[in-house]
């Protein structure tokens, strides 16, 4: 069943991808079977990408910037996979932002794939499968990945965990208060991006990046090997766009001299391993007889306070180790 769609993938067949992709993202057994079988195939095709997480503070224009960056990356010679997470619906379970009404423009060019991914309620709107995503993309022969994010928020953390360079877009007007920017992201970021830097706001835009770059003297770089950088860029007027992808390739060369990069990528690839064996010790936990069958009652005595949650957890490890 997986040879012929690896085949496709490793052809860069945008169909094989998105089916390879909505193999990675069931949850059923049958298929997570057949689609670890897929990634272990593929994986030595992947690893050639430089991987880009983009967030940015609601307004400031994510995907217009996309559009613009990825239009000037295809321009070039490269093919662009956009991964553009979606916040899902807790009713539904489906996906809520329309992506292909958005970047309309990328989304016809035959060198570009984007992909809307349903969070499915995971951390820091980061779908669980995000990962296999990428590392499909790549296989398929797309070298640069960007992993567009929901906003910002105290769990975006979980974005820097997949990706080699951290980008945070901005919006001018910010000040002294960094727009209530949390400081725990703008520390993750390796480029901020003040965006919209035209017209009228030109020189609020210019203040801005300057507020910024002092701010970014009080914080620690993410790494000692880079120096996060502030630029200015107009994604609707397509200023400062190459001047983006020159400092992405400053930072990659820079990270891949020394190793960091290198060790960035292992560092992910452990943290991968062990969140898989959480999920799917949870997973198992859930699935033994006898858990299921105390599930209700112990649910049913936290809510009424009857009970600690600690206590609660004890009950069902205790069950599951019995079983």
């Amino acid at each position: 069943m997986s040879d012929p769609l690896m085949q496709g993938v490793l052809d860069g067949q945008r169909r094989a991808l998105a089916r390879a992709i909505t193999l990675a993202e069931s949850t059923r057994p049958d298929h997570r079977g057949a689609a670890n079988a897929l990634l272990t195939q593929v994986l030595p095709h992947s690893g050639n990408a430089i991987r880009l997480g983009i967030t940015g503070v609601p307004g400031a224009g994510k995907s217009t910037f996309i559009e613009a960056f990825g239009g000037h990356l295809i321009d070039h010679g490269h093919r662009v996979a956009v991964l553009a997470v979606d916040p899902s619906s807790q009713r539904s379970g489906g996906s809520i932002l329309g992506d292909k009404t958005r970047m309309e423009t990328l989304s016809r060019n035959p060198a570009a794939f984007i992909r809307p991914s349903p969070t499915d309620g995971s951390l820091g709107g980061v779908a669980r499968r995000t990962r296999e995503a990428i590392l499909l993309c790549e296989a398929a022969g797309y070298d640069v990945i960007l992993v567009e994010t929901v906003g910002v928020g105290q769990s975006e953390t979980a974005v820097a965990d997949l990706v080699d360079m951290f980008l945070l877009l901005l919006v001018p007007g910010g000040g002294d208060e960094l727009q209530g920017i949390k400081k725990g992201i703008v520390e993750l970021a390796d480029l901020l991006l003040v965006n919209k830097s035209d017209g009228s706001l030109t020189e609020d835009a210019r203040r801005a990046a300057a507020e910024y770059r002092g701010a970014l003297h009080l914080l620690r770089p993410a790494s000692p090997h880079w120096t996060p950088k502030v630029q200015l860029c107009s994604a609707i007027q397509g200023t400062g766009i190459a001047e983006v992808w020159d400092c992405v390739t400053q930072f990659r060369q820079a990270m891949s001299d020394c190793g960091a990069l290198a060790e960035r990528r292992a560092r992910q690839a452990k943290g991968w391993l062990w969140s898989e064996v959480s999920e799917n010790l949870i997973l198992t936990l859930r699935q033994a007889p006898a858990v299921a069958a105390l599930i209700p009652r112990v649910e049913k005595e936290v809510m009424a306070g009857s009970l600690t949650p600690s206590a609660a957890a004890r009950q069902l490890l205790d069950a599951f180790s019995k079983n």
